[in-house]
């Protein structure tokens, strides 16, 4: 049996692109009502647990999953990330950090045979740094083989410029490397590999006019091949898809917009209205058949803290053409390194934390 736990598990965009991609999400653990009603009426009632993990320990979680420790090969998680901030107390016990220390240590007391850790861009140089490096210190501490990258979600097929920190570990001593980019602003080659990145009307010029009611069926076929994965199989509405209702000052701001400029808001590129929640479902790779719970302002945080199931995918897909899920007895960890960015150059801030990540991880790069 395969064991894998989804912990901040939110509406349940990771385990959606964890099951597309062949896995079973044993257990997903997340402390929000709503995000666990919407996991619940897609991915099954009986494989979610609405909890606040701060309170819980690694055991009392192995046990409610009922998992054997020796089946536990994958941990996957999100931690909130709400209490990072660029200044403050440089100190890993600092009670903002409850979250992101509470997943570490659930994952090196268990000891899955990988891990998949998932976060903001701020995780890189929140209060100096100390969230991300201590993390990874106790991840080769326990004998993990770690290696992070910040990602840029538009060069793996999304349609968006979100840019997400990942740090993934194994205890197989494999030297893994994250997936090679495919898509770009400018292709240099006119291959397969290289594809033009989508734009947010590459995943929604499809829909149909949005409706009072939030409920309209399609009117035309799918236009691209990221159309047809979000797509329903069935006859019935695309639903959450209505407009918000501003006041007069806010509608007039929007006129005055040209195409391709944008306001705070994700403002429709081409429409004098905000983005509808099944549009913004839309950018992050939830497909239309996927049931949200909860009010609007539930729904809509629900889909901004998604894990993009299509990235999940691509991803778990890598790492199970590579595991053999055979634990290795690791003395200690590796450090196999960081993409911190696509850029040529760095902010000062960046450079410090990276510098202080060399220092602390200089004894895990060689074994």
């Amino acid at each position: 049996m395969m064991g894998v736990l989804s912990l901040y598990s939110g509406c349940g965009g990771c385990s959606l692109g964890l099951k597309q991609a062949g896995f079973e999400v044993s257990l997903a653990a997340d402390i929000d009502k709503d995000a666990c009603d919407t996991y619940a009426s897609n991915l099954g009632k009986a494989g979610v647990w609405q909890i606040d993990l701060s309170n819980i320990t690694p055991t009392e979680l192995l046990k409610r999953s009922q998992i054997n420790l020796t089946d536990l090969n994958l941990i996957v998680g999100g931690p909130p990330c709400q209490g990072f901030s660029s200044a403050g107390s440089k100190d890993w016990t600092d009670p903002r950090n409850v979250l992101l220390r509470n997943f570490v240590e659930i994952v090196t007391s268990l000891r899955p045979t990988w891990f998949i850790m998932e976060n903001v861009e701020g995780l890189l140089t929140a209060n100096e740094g100390i969230f991300i490096i201590e993390a990874i210190s106790r991840f080769l501490d326990a004998g993990y083989w770690v290696r992070a990258k910040k990602v840029y979600m538009e060069q793996h097929g999304l349609p968006q410029r979100r840019k997400r920190v990942v740090i993934v570990g194994n205890l197989e001593r494999c030297n893994f490397h994250f997936p090679q980019p495919t898509y770009w602003e400018q292709p240099t080659l006119p291959t397969v590999e290289q594809q033009v990145q989508l734009r947010i009307l590459d995943a929604i010029d499809d829909l149909p006019a949005a409706s009072d009611t939030g409920e309209v069926f399609y009117e035309r076929e799918p236009q691209n091949d990221y159309q047809r994965w979000l797509r329903r199989t069935d006859d019935l509405p695309v639903t959450i898809h209505q407009i918000k209702r501003l006041n007069q000052a806010a509608q007039q701001r929007i006129r005055l917009l040209k195409q391709g400029e944008t306001m705070k808001q994700l403002i429709h590129p081409t429409k004098n209205h905000p983005l509808t929640l099944r549009e913004c479902a839309h950018s992050q790779s939830l497909p239309v058949w996927y049931e949200s719970n909860g009010s609007c302002n539930s729904i809509a945080t629900q889909i901004g803290n998604a894990i993009p199931p299509m990235f999940m995918e691509l991803l778990a897909r890598h790492i199970r053409n590579l595991a053999t899920w055979h634990r290795a007895e690791n003395p200690r960890g590796r450090w196999l390194g960081i993409e911190a960015t696509k850029s040529n150059g760095m902010s000062p801030a960046l450079i410090k934390v990276l510098t202080e990540l060399e220092e602390r991880t200089y004894v895990y790069a060689y074994i």
